[in-house]
């Protein structure tokens, strides 16, 4: 087929965005498809409409590709594209607002409190309660962009400061000391499937930026071992999640386990990494499906989708 890939981009995961994209591109070339690779840019949004493609992989990562924005536009001009559609991507993207779908759904999450741009922030720190250590974080920025370890008062004020360089919306949320998991999912509406939980072990002190990308930056253990009542409960959850965003094709729910007490759901990630440190080809790797395959699956689960919506259009 004739395949565009859309990678790179202008968020803050820009690099790991055209890391996923090589790797995308390599393994449909190595399936005989020709390729039309594409580094997206918003400024060359009409580049999408003279497109001459059977279908579209978005290997975009963060705001302007996995937030709704890039799915608009392919939308527009009929192609069908990987990973789910506008609302999903856009919900899944807010971390403050999927957390209440995940909440109203009876998955755990940790707490939190929202401050956006113009709130009366004392108010807001007052609001939390003087919890430490917690995290804040921007409430749609992924790969741990602008994320701090807040442990005083201090540092959870340089924290926000920092998150909304990043973003126009800020949370504070409840440090939960745990393992920490992710679980794939994989298939069509009402079909999908959860891969393997797999456990990420960092090099670092936490699961920053760099134990996400670099190599040897953290150990990936697939399949986690939990005992079979988590596992499956991790499962569950990663579907459900997936589910009540209305997510398509594929995605990837990351968790918290602590010691006592169920797992947290930290987010939902619409476009999963692809790079060839990323966790859903190791999950897809341990049921016996290599890389390209993976890729090639996508494509399909893509065009099955958009066959299905232009079906029920007419």
């Amino acid at each position: 087929m004739r395949v565009a890939v859309l990678y790179g981009g202008i968020s803050g995961e820009r690099e790991v965005s055209l890391s996923s994209g090589k790797s995308v591109i390599q393994a449909l070339e190595g399936k005989g498809h020709d390729v039309v690779a594409i580094d997206f840019h918003p400024e060359r949004a009409e580049e999408i409409f003279s497109l001459d493609v059977e279908v579209a992989v978005i290997a975009l990562h963060g705001k302007y590709g996995e937030d709704g924005r890039v799915q608009a536009l392919l939308e527009l001009a009929d192609i069908p594209y990987t990973g789910s559609g506008v609302l999903a991507s856009a919900l899944a993207m807010d971390k403050a607002r999927s957390k209440l779908h995940f909440e109203k759904a009876g998955i755990r999450i940790a707490r939190d409190v929202l401050i956006e741009r113009g709130d009366n922030i004392v108010t807001k720190i007052e609001q939390w309660g003087g919890e430490f250590p917690c995290v804040v974080k921007p409430a749609q920025e992924g790969s741990s962009n602008g994320l701090t370890i807040a442990l005083d008062e201090t540092m959870l004020r340089d924290g926000i400061e920092l998150a909304f360089q990043a973003d126009d919306a800020v949370l504070i949320e409840q440090f939960i000391k745990g393992r920490e998991v992710t679980v794939p999912v994989l298939g069509q509406k009402g079909a999908e499937k959860a891969l393997p939980v797999i456990e990420i072990i960092p090099k670092n002190e936490f699961y920053d930026y760099e134990s996400k990308y670099a190599v040897g930056g953290s150990e990936h253990i697939c399949p986690a071992d939990f005992d079979t009542s988590t596992t499956q409960q991790l499962q569950e959850w990663a579907v459900l999640a997936h589910q009540v965003l209305g997510c398509s094709g594929y995605s990837r729910s990351d968790f918290l386990v602590p010691e006592i007490g169920h797992p947290v759901i930290l987010e939902t990630n619409t476009l999963p990494g692809m790079t060839a440190t990323s966790l859903f080809p190791d999950g897809a790797r341990a049921i016996g499906m290599e890389y390209p395959e993976l890729v090639e699956s996508f494509i399909m689960l893509a065009i099955t989708r958009h066959q299905a919506t232009s079906n029920k259009i007419k």
